[in-house]
């Protein structure tokens, strides 16, 4: 193994603030930037490295900072406040002027502060950049407040050529020789990152069912604008080894829908691959039992957000009190003295979060639980069935997108899944119906007002789903 790389850095001050109108422009339209829709008024520096001398042929900051945005407002009329939001990673890269390949990576051109004059790009497009990270996570190195960490077990070869991946939504993913997967968080948050701890905790128990990271990069920083004013470390990135030529859950889905082909063997061992990975994580890291005070909480949020989307989605209100009898009947349940397990789950777990090797081989992948959530939630115990309905309305989803619609395609995988599942796990999912039916409808109750800001078209297929849950009889 190389011996490791300790580097203190200095970046020169004004940096942020040469590019502060540049970025103003540019960070809105990454289809990673969680804050659409609302202007970015100015940033706050959490931390800056500088990887490569700026004033070199090529220069590469790191750069983690917080954008400013206005709240929205509350009412018609209403002033939002501005407040320090959302801490994104950013990798700048400058220099004099792009090369027609890079073309598509342009931020802009510097007009003062440091590096007047010159250009700033999307540093992630250029091979030189992406090697250099590989590289300090193959020497382990420590960059200022970055370190570059690793599994001594794994071997990590040099010169493997990167390529950026196009088609990431909330992360950026660098692919190095069809070898390894570097995965960067863009919004990023202090703290323990589940994607990094629970395929740590899984490795640990043997399970192969998600590959074992290889390698991270964490950063120490004190955010004093952030929510918790905190000096906790930032995970910023994950290397994992590449299944070279899998196909993900959806696109595999899709092609046998089109092809009218049954998908019921796949949605089994899709199952199977679940339950090993809750058995795993069960037995990795503490469970805890939900009484009736946990449940009426688990509950009450159900509820809160039901309400919300009744007044944001108009086509709701004729199901509302239907769907409601979903969460009343879980409560009923609780306050006669039932209780359940509740343990780590993927927390985000779909079609797309499934990848078939072409051995046909079922892996799990992208422990980071909805991005949108906090932290603390999404690291909190919950039932496993959570996993389970969002692989349910996976199915539902997919078999939707054609024309027309196959319904009975859905409900044999929904099947098949679940059978997967108690044949891993000893257990089926369908005999805790009101349970399932609660986690069930919170997930469309979620994806109906997603789609009702962002693809109205698409609004149809949760209520769908919507429709029969509120007259579903769990019981």
């Amino acid at each position: 193994m190389s011996e490791a790389v300790t580097r203190t850095v200095t970046t020169p001050p004004g940096l942020l603030a040469s590019l502060d109108p540049l970025l103003r422009e540019w960070l809105p339209r990454q289809r990673w930037f969680a804050g659409k829709g609302r202007p970015v008024t100015g940033f706050d520096l959490v931390a800056a490295t500088e990887l490569l001398p700026a004033g070199g042929k090529l220069g590469l900051y790191h750069l983690l900072v917080r954008a400013h945005q206005p709240l929205q407002p509350l009412q018609p009329g209403h002033v939002g406040h501005e407040q320090p939001g959302d801490c994104y990673q950013l990798f700048i890269g400058v220099r004099e002027a792009l090369p027609p390949r890079l073309a598509p990576a342009l931020i802009g051109h510097v007009s003062q502060g440091p590096v007047a004059g010159r250009t700033v790009y999307e540093a992630l497009h250029d091979t030189r950049p992406a090697d250099l990270l590989l590289e300090a996570l193959r020497t382990q190195a420590r960059i200022g407040g970055l370190r570059f960490e690793r599994d001594p077990r794994q071997e990590i070869r040099p010169g493997l050529v990167p390529r950026l991946m196009t088609a990431e939504q909330s992360n950026s993913s660098v692919v190095y020789g069809d070898t390894f997967i570097l995965k960067l968080m863009r919004r990023v948050v202090p703290g323990i990152n589940p994607d990094l701890e629970l395929p740590l905790a899984l490795a640990r128990e043997g399970c192969p069912r998600v590959p074992p990271p290889t390698a991270w990069l964490v950063a120490d920083a004190e955010d004093t604008a952030g929510p918790s004013h905190t000096a906790e470390p930032y995970v910023l990135g994950v290397l994992q080894p590449f299944v070279q030529g899998a196909t993900d859950g959806w696109e595999l889905a899709l092609r046998e829908l089109a092809k009218g082909e049954d998908f019921a063997a796949e949605a089994r061992a899709i199952g199977r691959a679940t339950a090993e990975v809750h058995t795993a994580l069960a037995r990795a890291l503490p469970a805890v039992t939900l009484g009736h005070v946990q449940m009426r909480a688990l509950v009450d949020g159900m509820t809160e957000r039901l309400e919300a989307a009744v007044h944001a989605v108009p086509a709701l209100r004729p199901y509302a009190e239907d769907l409601h009898s979903a969460y009343t009947a879980l409560d009923d349940l609780a306050s006669e003295g039932r209780t359940w397990t509740a343990q780590r789950v993927h927390g985000d777990l779909h079609l797309g979060q499934c990848l078939r090797s072409p051995a046909g081989i079922w892996s799990l992948i992208d422990f980071e639980g909805e991005p949108a959530r906090p932290l603390a939630e999404r690291r909190m115990p919950q039932p496993a069935v959570r996993d389970v309905a969002g692989m349910l309305r996976s199915f539902d989803y997919a078999a939707r997108t054609t024309d027309p619609p196959q319904p009975d395609w859905a409900t044999h995988c929904r099947a098949a899944y679940c059978a997967g599942y108690a044949e891993a796990a000893g257990r089926d999912p369908r005999t805790e119906p009101v349970l399932l039916r609660a986690y069930e409808t919170d997930k469309a109750v979620y994806e109906a007002v997603y789609e009702a800001r962002h693809r109205p078209d698409w609004l149809p297929v949760p209520m769908a789903a919507l429709h029969r849950l509120a007259s579903a009889d769990p019981t």
